[in-house]
């Protein structure tokens, strides 16, 4: 169903912009937002389904012509001042979609015989969640777990900053004693980032089923992982800052589990 839409006061503009700027819209709605053809296709990729569309037509056709959709969803053709509303890129391509959320559990993580599972806790910024998706995905972990979440996962800061890797890995939200219960449950060792009492992180093996948790810049990791019997990993610093930021400490020691990974296969 095709409708024009030329005032940026029209209704349903006005709930797309909501749905931007407002995480408790989008927790009521199970609702969210995408904007351009890369993200909107890896959310299609993954399973997600869409409510509506909101395009330019001067940029592109019909999107239920160009992402393969029936015909019968719901498709605006906006003007420029009705896009510019609901896009938040600079560099916008003309399409925006509203997307319904899914509801990933630790109940249903579907896991490889030899999983690789990034846990996140009390990370607070989206853009360093988004880097951290994107380090995710290029290490193609099996899951990412997303605890004491302190920034809506489907902030559009959050997929615009993970470039869509929100949508390429399983990403579960739950709190950090649900997250421990769970990864001792099904048999994977623990890697906690912590400088206190630890050990550099090159000297542990990440080759069999094992979990990396990386905490927030400011607070560390709380007593949940602290206390419990994990092992403990630093990434040792050589100038005068004794911190990294959790995105990148989140893909050095992914990465080095993924070159154990691959050293070993190749010796097989």
């Amino acid at each position: 169903m095709l409708t024009s839409i030329e005032s940026v006061q029209n209704p349903k503009i006005k709930s797309v912009v909501t749905l931007i700027e407002k995480s408790k819209e989008r927790i009521d709605t199970k609702l969210f937002v995408v904007e351009g053809i890369r993200e909107i296709s890896l959310s299609l990729a993954a399973g997600y389904i869409p409510h509506s569309f909101f395009y330019l037509t001067n940029i592109h056709q019909y999107p239920a012509n160009v992402f393969h959709l029936p015909q019968k969803l719901p498709c605006y053709c906006v003007s420029p001042a009705v896009y510019k509303k609901i896009a938040y890129r600079e560099s916008t391509e003309g399409v925006v979609a509203v997307m319904h959320q899914k509801n990933h559990t630790l109940s249903n993580l579907t896991l490889s015989s030899n999983p690789l599972i990034l846990v996140t806790e009390a990370v607070e910024k989206p853009g360093n969640i988004g880097a951290i998706l994107r380090t995710a995905d290029a290490a193609q972990v099996d899951a990412v777990l997303v605890c004491d979440k302190q920034c809506d996962i489907y902030n559009p800061n959050v997929i615009r900053a993970s470039l869509g890797a929100l949508f390429t890995s399983m990403v579960v939200t739950c709190s950090s004693s649900d997250a421990f219960d769970w990864l001792q449950q099904n048999g994977l060792a623990i890697y906690t980032a912590v400088i206190q009492d630890s050990t550099p992180y090159h000297l542990h093996n990440y080759t069999t089923n094992c979990a990396i948790v990386v905490g927030s810049e400011t607070q560390g990791l709380s007593t949940v992982w602290r206390k419990a019997p994990c092992k403990a990993v630093h990434i040792p610093m050589r100038g005068a800052v004794d911190s990294l930021n959790v995105s990148v400490s989140a893909a050095i020691i992914l990465f080095e589990a993924l070159r154990q990974r691959e050293v070993l296969n190749k010796m097989r």
